[in-house]
């Protein structure tokens, strides 16, 4: 009380586990680098598909590169804004998929689901396997092993995310800021030169193969929207954020769209100003680079830059997915286990479950980037257009302050991206669109399905209303046996203190070892009843099973108590006998009794 203040009243501090204090939750910049690299790596291909339609129509059609990157960063603050309040009104996460579910429906939502759970697989392949293409185009020895390469990442991006999201973050910071300053670079020492600093590729000659009008130029706003893939998974993965999840959530959006949007205009603007056309062998942002740092170590630098943000942005996917299959498994549309998080916030089946996915489809189109990009972005972009009409619904039911201004932003959006959508799969259904637009609808089937079979059970155990009052029942503990030992006095101790009738069964290979058994049982009189069974063929499991089958009877409930010896070592555990799990699982899997193990654990081994 010295000094003239009150006493402190100090609260016992208990020390948090994992997961539960928000060291293992995302700070706003640090889901920038968790959540955004998608985004943020699409500079390096969206300006690129502009201009490779643009110039099917000839070099002037170029000219229009920055009118359409204008158009792509009007939809992008569309976008941005709009999943700044679905943030705000879905605070748990599930973008699309949690606004469809309130506001269009359930078959809608499902849509969403199915279409975002593609893409995200998608992203992770993609991105894989054009940041091994663009280290094999560095190393050419490598161009023999993409796959290889693909799947060593796959394995080592699952492992840091299974680690958790926070730590993710935390490995990925230091390459999104080189490649932010890298692109940042390219853009300003690009403008102050009068002229590009080098020239790289070869020159190709432009052949004219349609006329410029509405639909080139439809088509190359579709081609350039891929730009915008990624920006949804901020709003899918809001729970991974520190409180406030809303706002951090938020302003990483926001902070998403103003550096994207800034990028894309830049490097519109080069585009523009230096006539730029595509060249073979290089990128149309390795012709910028050049241009800007010419070919000397930041030319290189800036590439390899850009080879392992490509790589990395599939991180992008494990912070969304696994937080949109939790939201399923919570509405019984996926299995529950894919709702469990570990100690840290990690929905480690979830993360599993994509690495598999992307796997699969890495190893079936053997890791390369041209069979993988037509069956690219439609399924985010029919996320971007259900969010938007979801949204509108919202705004016109709440009717608050200035919905018709909200209503009308996002159904702005809504019919670009839908526009967009059309675009994609009318340019790219015969070169592998199809199987996207087949992949969903089987996944909603199969979401559906699942829904039944949980309604099914649910149904069947009365969940929801108050079942029977439970009443007593006569019981029967059953002890298999093989020995007179510290293990089955133990087990009988335990048997006896459940109450009821207790019966210990040794099975044996003929009479004679049945009565020396029952001799040495009679001699130790433990006070429990012995049955012994005969088995010629020494089979000790199915001879207890057929017995549990006799002693049911009526209302009688039976448990069968298994001993088994658990090793103070790990390693030693192979080396014990395993019939009791056997016992256990075939007594599980063929009959509806109580099944206990008590380990009786060492101390010497």
């Amino acid at each position: 009380m010295g000094f003239g203040t009150a006493p402190k009243k100090v609260a016992p501090r208990v020390p948090l586990r994992h997961g539960e204090g928000d060291k293992d939750h995302l700070t706003s910049f640090g889901g920038l680098a968790a959540l955004s690299l998608d985004a943020l790596s699409s500079v390096a291909y969206g300006p690129e598909g502009i201009v490779l339609v643009l110039v099917a129509a000839g070099s002037p059609a170029l000219l229009l590169t920055l009118p359409v990157t204008l158009a792509i960063v009007a939809l992008l603050l569309v976008l941005v804004v709009s999943y700044c309040q679905v943030i705000a009104v879905h605070p748990d996460g599930g973008g699309a998929y949690a606004v469809g579910k309130k506001d269009l429906g359930a078959a809608v939502s499902l849509l969403a689901a199915a279409s975002l759970a593609v893409d995200y697989v998608l992203t992770v392949a993609v991105s894989l396997a054009a940041g091994a293409a663009s280290l094999a185009s560095a190393f050419p020895s490598l161009r023999h092993h993409m796959l290889a390469v693909c799947l060593l990442g796959l394995v080592l991006i699952t492992t840091v995310n299974l680690w958790g999201i926070a730590e993710s973050a935390r490995v990925l910071m230091l390459p999104m800021m080189v490649f932010l300053v890298a692109i940042f670079g390219v853009i300003v020492v690009g403008l102050l030169r009068p002229h590009p600093a080098a020239l790289v590729g070869s020159v190709q000659p432009v052949r004219v193969s349609e006329a410029l009008g509405v639909v080139v130029i439809l088509k190359a706003f579709a081609a350039g929207c891929s730009a915008l893939t990624g920006i949804e998974a901020i709003a899918n993965g809001v729970p991974t954020f520190r409180e406030p999840r809303a706002r951090h959530a938020q302003r990483t959006e926001l902070m998403l769209g103003a550096l994207l949007g800034t990028l894309l205009i830049g490097l519109a603007v080069l585009i523009h100003r230096e006539h730029v056309a595509p060249r073979g062998g290089v990128t149309v942002l390795a012709q910028l680079t050049a241009g800007s740092f010419g070919t000397g170590w930041p030319y290189y630098a800036t590439n390899i830059a850009v080879t392992l943000v490509l790589a990395l942005a599939a991180n992008t996917s494990f912070g969304g997915l696994p937080v949109l299959m939790s939201l399923l498994s919570a509405d019984d549309r996926l299995p529950h286990l894919f709702g469990l998080r570990a100690e840290r916030p990690v929905f480690r089946y979830g993360v599993v479950a994509l690495a598999l996915l992307a796997a699969v489809l890495l190893v079936a189109t053997s890791a390369e980037t041209h069979r993988l990009i037509p069956l690219y972005a439609i399924g985010v972009f029919i996320g971007f257009t259900i969010s938007q009409t979801g949204l509108v619904r919202h705004w016109y039911g709440l009717r608050s302050r200035r919905w018709r201004t909200r209503a009308a932003l996002n159904g702005t959006g809504a019919i670009l991206t839908a526009t967009a959508t059309v675009v994609f799969v009318a340019g790219k259904f015969t070169s592998g669109a199809w199987v996207v637009i087949l992949a969903m609808p089987a996944l909603m089937l199969l979401f559906a399905r699942i829904n039944a079979y949980y309604r099914a059970v649910g149904a069947e155990l009365d969940l929801g209303p108050h079942p029977p009052r439970p009443q007593p029942a006569a019981s029967l503990v059953i002890v298999p046996v093989g020995s007179i030992s510290k293990l089955t006095e133990h087990a009988l101790r335990a048997a006896l203190s459940l109450g009821g009738d207790v019966i210990a069964v040794s099975v044996h290979p003929g009479p004679e070892e049945s009565a020396a058994f029952r001799a040495r049982w009679n001699a130790w009189d433990p006070g429990v009843r012995l049955d012994t069974i005969e088995s010629p063929h020494r089979s000790l499991v199915h001879p207890i099973v057929h017995y549990v089958r006799r002693a049911q009877q009526g209302d009688l409930q039976v448990a069968v108590l298994i001993p088994e010896v658990q090793p103070r070592r790990w390693r030693y555990r192979i080396l014990q006998n395993q019939r009791g799990l056997l016992l256990a699982t075939v007594l599980r899997a063929t009959t509806d009794v109580v099944i206990c193990t008590i380990p009786h654990r060492l101390t010497s081994r």
